[in-house]
């Protein structure tokens, strides 16, 4: 029995690739992050058997290997274009693909996606639950929102603001910050630890520990503690009132939220506009 087909999105990464002999310039035109690219390349390299690029300080260089497979794959995908050409008659409405966690989801996009459709009523999304590098591959998304630094997510990607964290809690939730439980969301690099230190607060134990932002701010708005968490999923929950600033301060994270669009695709280029102007205006 013949094995099955890689998939046509590898073989994507590897063309663009090969033409700009760069992960970075591929990435920006196919509108993804660089690290999707090159584990999209190296999952290729893994299922052929053979290494495709030689990895050098100042760019990429074609093995035998793959200056071989280079043409048939470009003709193989010129192709595929002509063959969709009598189907690309605009449609009445886009479908886009957006791919985040649940967190981002729920607390950034959610509030403000009937605004969005007002705006735009002839896209509709289909949104895509995505954490781990496996999730975007493949989801094959058309806009992506990582959560990460700038390294692990890719130059290619744009950072979403504000960045920093902040203590929130319920306002029903009284008391010094020193005597409250406090969330902490594990998995980052800054916790509470470090905004005590920050802050001139000791000994600021966490009672409760999650495994995102999002949960922090669920069990905050039950009352359950403080959490800390990214200003820019708090801000809704703080400007609705659901939660108030349990200290005045905030801290410097040094994971954030990123977002990288399919350039090529109208409705991504305009969601992901939409979605900036919409933080930027607080």
């Amino acid at each position: 029995m013949p094995r099955a087909l890689p998939p046509v999105g590898w073989f994507r990464a590897f063309e663009a690739s090969a033409r700009h002999l760069s992960f970075t310039a591929a990435a920006e035109e196919i509108g993804m992050t660089q690290s999707a690219v090159s584990q999209q390349i190296k999952a290729l390299e893994t299922r052929l058997g053979a290494p495709l690029f030689t990895r050098k300080p100042r760019g990429l260089a074609l093995t035998d290997a793959g200056r071989k497979l280079m043409p048939q794959v470009g003709s193989a995908l010129e192709m595929l274009q002509t063959a969709t050409l009598a189907f690309d008659v605009a449609p009445e409405e886009e479908l886009l693909t957006v791919a985040s966690s649940v967190s981002m989801a729920h607390w950034v996009i959610a509030p403000h996606l009937a605004d969005f459709q007002r705006r735009h009523p002839t896209i509709r999304i289909r949104f895509v639950s995505a954490i781990w590098p496996d999730d975007f591959q493949s989801a094959m998304a058309d806009v992506e929102i990582r959560f990460g630094s700038q390294r692990q997510v890719g130059q290619s990607a744009l950072p979403l603001e504000p960045s920093e964290l902040m203590a929130l809690k319920s306002p029903a939730l009284t008391g010094p910050l020193e005597a409250l439980p406090l969330i902490e969301s594990v998995g980052t690099s800054v916790g509470w630890d470090a905004f005590g230190a920050a802050h001139g607060l000791s000994d600021l134990r966490p009672s409760h520990y999650v495994d995102s932002y999002g949960m922090a701010l669920q069990l905050a708005v039950g009352g359950a503690g403080v959490a800390l968490v990214s200003a820019l999923l708090g801000r809704d929950a703080l400007s609705s009132g659901q939660l108030v600033p349990a200290h005045a301060g905030t801290i410097a994270a040094r994971e954030g939220y990123f977002i990288a669009v399919r350039e090529q695709v109208p409705a991504a280029r305009t969601f992901g506009a939409w979605l900036k102007a919409r933080m930027a205006e607080g």
